[in-house]
């Protein structure tokens, strides 16, 4: 049987299941010259380029965003009110 081939794309999305080394790892993240994603080292699809500054921006604005969402939860555990019964009064005509 032949072998399977352990790096490649289907339907334009690469693929990579080599064995994971540490140069290749910190490499595949910091690749001057080239575009804000970059082909993951170990694994499916894309990874960020954080030797590109939009890769900085995306990662800046997902932080403020998961920020925002920490500080509205916590403000609704401050807030909670107690759930009190409703009285409902049906007027029969």
């Amino acid at each position: 049987m032949a072998d399977k081939p352990t790096a490649g794309e289907i339907l334009g999305v690469p693929y990579n299941f080599e064995r994971p080394s540490i140069s290749r790892m910190l490499s595949a993240h910091w690749e001057p010259g080239e575009g804000m994603l970059v082909e993951k080292p170990f694994g499916i699809g894309y990874t960020l380029n954080l030797a590109n500054w939009r890769s900085w921006l995306v990662l800046a604005v997902a932080g403020i965003l998961l920020w925002q969402q920490e500080q509205s939860s916590a403000s609704a555990e401050n807030t909670e009110t107690e759930d009190e019964p409703v009285e409902v009064i049906v007027d029969d005509e």
